[in-house]
């Protein structure tokens, strides 16, 4: 691991509930929503507050935010280790990002869940094969939308990248839409935040990659779709922990192929 990306122990992670008891009926109209309207002053309200933290505090620096098409359906496929790193692959964005969290953060505060709601986060049931979420993410697509998925399914609890789960490439598959791969490096020191730590982070927007549609994909497709697409996102984040993002940038820039330099998306 390079610098800048401390290694966490366990302490300093709370314990995750990993199963929702809770009825899928509960979460419906977070789902209706999401798949019916686009985020709307709430997500500009968060970004406008959240965007100079990342930049500021964060340093943060994107790289190749070219590959990621300003319009259309499109998913970013990102590894995760923070819960600011939604807000960090969207602060140099031109574009509102839809994601996935966790349950058992919705339905406890109505504020929060008006939040979460109104800037464009829906729920996932943990501990379910949660379809309702699935057919919410075809929706967001449908319409056009920049969805992030966490290709590990959740946070790593190591402060290293873990293991692609199947769901990235079932989205991918059955969509068909471009997937763009992210690797956010150094933001695992943003758990310790409270010790007024506050690491550089970079985010590393790789080449759109393009799948078959495959109309109902097996487990082991969806398996080597997931696998293909963080065999991507483990190249960036390895060559930004060995090289620096320094270096990197300089390579980007130096690449007469390099995507920075290509046509954006249109």
């Amino acid at each position: 691991m390079g610098a800048g990306a401390p290694r966490l122990s366990m302490s300093e992670i709370k314990p995750q509930t990993y199963k929702d008891d809770r009825p899928a009926e509960q979460f419906a109209r977070f789902h209706e929503r999401s798949r019916t309207r686009d985020p709307d002053w709430v997500y500009g309200a968060v970004y406008m507050l959240t965007a100079p933290i990342a930049l500021i505090a964060y340093r943060m620096l994107p790289l190749e935010i070219g590959n990621v098409p300003t319009s259309g359906p499109v998913i970013l496929a990102a590894n995760h280790f923070s819960n600011f790193d939604h807000f960090l692959a969207g602060a140099r964005l031109r574009r509102r990002i839809r994601f996935l969290a966790k349950s058992q953060v919705f339905g406890k505060s109505k504020f929060l869940g008006y939040v979460f709601s109104h800037g464009g986060v829906f729920p996932i049931r943990r501990g379910h094969a949660d379809e309702v979420a699935f057919e919410t993410i075809h929706a967001i697509l449908r319409r056009g939308g920049c969805l992030m998925i966490y290709c590990e399914g959740g946070r790593s609890r190591t402060g290293e990248l873990g293991r692609p789960r199947p769901g990235v490439g079932r989205a991918a598959l059955e969509s068909g839409a471009p997937v763009v791969p992210v690797a956010i490096h150094g933001s695992q020191g943003i758990r310790s935040f409270r010790r007024l730590v506050f690491p550089r982070v970079t985010i590393r927007y790789g080449r759109p990659m393009r799948f078959p549609v495959v109309e109902s994909p097996t487990r082991e497709q969806q398996r080597e779709a997931a696998a293909e697409i963080f065999d991507q996102v483990r190249g960036m984040s390895e060559e930004l922990a060995h090289d620096g993002r320094r270096t990197v940038a300089r390579r980007i820039r130096e690449e007469p192929d390099s995507s920075a330099n290509a046509p954006r998306y249109s």
